[in-house]
């Protein structure tokens, strides 16, 4: 399936932006379409299955479809192949996060835009807790 990826360079480590990322409490913070989110057993990994809440209340299941700790993961939504999570360390502290989507779904780069903004300021206020 093809993808659209955006990313957004952020001045922290790697470790705290995966934090972020997989973090389930915490994707309401950083992603605007999420209104909360649970997972069936912790930590996440490849096969977790799970519920996200979107911010307009509809409850729907996921599932991990790939997931390599520290650097990469990807879901389905409702059963439909939705983003992929990444992250890349630069050295002196900083990092990449990069989304993609499918090809399809092109208008929710938008939305990954916004997102990515959101999860700098979150792990640059973190304050390289993970150095």
């Amino acid at each position: 399936m093809k993808r659209l990826y955006i990313s957004r360079t952020i001045d922290a480590p790697a470790a705290d932006a995966w934090k972020v990322l997989v973090d389930l409490a915490r994707w309401p913070d950083w992603g605007p379409s999420v209104r909360s989110a649970t997972l069936g057993g912790a930590p996440m990994q490849l096969g977790s299955r799970g519920t996200v809440t979107t911010s307009v209340g509809v409850a729907l299941a996921f599932q991990v479809t790939d997931f390599e700790p520290g650097r990469c993961w990807s879901w389905k939504v409702a059963g439909i192949p939705a983003t992929g999570h990444s992250v890349e360390p630069l050295g002196a502290g900083r990092c990449r996060v990069t989304f993609g989507v499918p090809a399809i779904a092109w208008p929710y780069l938008i939305i990954c835009r916004v997102a990515l903004d959101r999860i700098a300021v979150i792990t640059e206020n973190l304050g390289g807790t993970s150095q």
